[in-house]
Order: structure tokens, then sequence, then C-alpha cells
């Protein structure tokens, strides 16, 4: 498992992320797994041989209360007991994206299109937090060209 490169996120953070990480990867690279099948997993990894089921069913039922990890369908098992498949949500494959790269390689390497794009996006999440208020009048999608910066 790879160590961070860049700014370092919440959930890759403290006594947990090492079992984040590897939740992330047993679902990145397997799809939609059962708590069963992602502790199956996890345990033939190495440093990870002896965490408990129990362990790796609170970590990822905390991953969902914070959505980095979604309920993907319930499918039969072969006792006969319904089970749940997680997956990964679009937030969780961007924490990994951006837990793998330096931000100071990311802007070396986008245009000045990508840049604004991104910039305009941050905007528009800053401005939408300082309005919560429903009374208040939401922003709109915010357009920036090279020139006005």
């Amino acid at each position: 498992m790879a160590r961070s490169k860049g700014t370092e996120l919440s959930v890759f953070k403290g006594r947990e992320a090492k079992l984040n990480r590897a939740i992330f990867q047993a679902l990145a690279l397997k799809g939609p797994q059962t708590i069963y099948d992602i502790h199956k997993r996890l345990r033939t990894m190495r440093g990870l041989r002896y965490t408990h089921y129990g362990n790796v069913n609170k970590r990822v039922r905390d991953l969902q209360s914070i959505g980095y990890v979604k309920e993907a369908r319930v499918k039969s098992t072969k006792a006969g007991f319904e089970a749940t498949e997680y997956e990964l949500t679009a937030r969780a494959y961007l924490a990994l994206m951006l837990d793998s790269i330096k931000l100071e390689d990311l802007l070396d390497r986008i245009d000045e299109d990508v840049a604004l794009e991104i910039l305009a996006a941050m905007t528009t999440l800053t401005w939408a937090q300082l309005f919560r208020d429903k009374t208040l009048p939401q922003p709109t999608k915010i357009t920036m060209s090279a020139e006005k910066l």
C-alpha cells in the first residue's frame, strides 16, 4: 500500500488508515463485494493477516456512513442468507487518486482549461457552503475565463 504523496486526507490518517486503504484497494480491484469477501481478501495482504472480521465490518460501515462506500446490491449466500455487497463511491476513487499524486505534480501537468474547471468547481463548492440557508439565492454555475484571472 502506497504512502501519501500529497496532502493527507482524513480517511488516510490515524489508526484506521491502513485498513481503509486496504478496503479501498480490495473494492477497487475486485468490484462490489460482501464484507466477508473483503475480509477474506484482506487476510491475504501483508500486515493484515490477523485482522478480525468485526474490525472490517465496522470500518466498512463507518466508510459507508461518511460517503466513501455504498451498498451495491443484496445477494444470496450459499447458506441461504442475504448479504449486502458494497462498492466504492466516486468520492472514494477521487480520494485514492488525490492520495497517489502530489498536488505539485498535478499543477505541473494540467493545462489552463483544466485548471479553470477545477477552480470553478471549488469556487462553486465554497459558495454553496456559505449559503446553505434555503432562503438565500442559490449560486449559479460559475464560468471563468483566463482573461478575468
